[in-house]
């Protein structure tokens, strides 16, 4: 799959969880696992807004591309 198949949306971080994930909601209540790019240090806590992207064939997972302005 090339970067132009990804979803992107806007989600909210909704949990921290092990090993650096994040559970995510998006604003239609769907909820996923998260995780940042790699070399992506930045912490994010509950209630951050933040731009996720998507394989079309799986929802359950996504990459944070950057916090969402």
């Amino acid at each position: 799959m090339t970067h132009a198949d990804q979803i992107e949306s806007r989600a909210t971080i909704a949990e921290v969880l092990d090993h650096g994930a994040y559970r995510a909601e998006l604003a239609n209540g769907h909820a996923c696992i998260a995780r940042p790019l790699k070399g992506q240090n930045q912490p994010y806590a509950p209630g951050d807004i933040v731009l996720l992207s998507f394989h079309p064939a799986d929802l359950s997972r996504a990459r944070i591309l950057s916090p969402a302005k």
